[in-house]
């Protein structure tokens, strides 16, 4: 099983881009993870990006903010039963300035909202890969999330 990120995007700001690395690496320790960044365009050229990043077994989590908000205890159970039901990817996918498009989102295997907040894209990737990191230490029963 691996992660995968899909995000649309650049990357402006390198202490952000700096900490979503690091964050990136803490949850290889757990789970191969990469990232794919689709640059900014039009939603159409976007959404066709996307869709042929993707593969055919994909679990797909669109980051939506109609999604589901997931407390970090339920973030974790989430990740320990696609574990445990297995498959090839677990992909994860921001949208760009205009969201996704209607296409990505009834593909979606599940919607997650981080929030109901607006947050700026680079933002985005930083929270979704620390409460990745996050769910594992729960998973692990490590120290870094405490209640």
């Amino acid at each position: 099983m691996k992660f995968v990120f899909i995000t649309v995007g650049k990357e402006n700001y390198k202490d952000v881009r700096d900490a979503v690395e690091d964050y990136t690496k803490r949850i290889n320790r757990y789970m191969p993870t990469s990232w794919k960044i689709i640059p900014n365009s039009d939603i159409n050229r976007e959404t066709k990006l996307i869709l042929k990043s993707l593969e055919p077994h994909d679990f797909i989590v669109a980051l939506d903010v109609n999604g589901k908000e997931l407390h970090t205890k339920e973030l974790a159970q989430f990740i320990e039963k696609r574990m445990i039901v297995g498959g090839r990817r677990i992909v994860f996918i921001i949208g760009g300035s205009y969201g996704l498009d209607e296409a990505i989102i009834e593909k979606a295997d599940f919607k997650w909202s981080l929030s109901k907040l607006t947050f700026p894209h680079q933002l985005v990737r930083l929270i979704l890969a620390e409460s990745i990191y996050r769910a594992f230490s729960v998973i692990k029963n490590e120290p870094y999330h405490h209640e």
